[in-house]
């Protein structure tokens, strides 16, 4: 069951990031957009399974 948690909130994620990229202008912004999703994937990665 935790895994099940843990697609559906990285697809969740995705899913949010693609939005808000696409509604925000600028790749400076897109780059600190991308880094902070990549980053809560991360965190969420080594909460669920180490």
């Amino acid at each position: 069951m935790e895994n099940l948690v843990y697609y559906v909130v990285a697809l969740l994620m995705v899913i949010i990031g693609i939005v808000l990229i696409k509604k925000m202008a600028g790749c400076l912004v897109r780059a600190v957009v991308a880094f902070v999703l990549m980053a809560l994937l991360a965190i969420l990665y080594y909460k669920f399974f180490r």
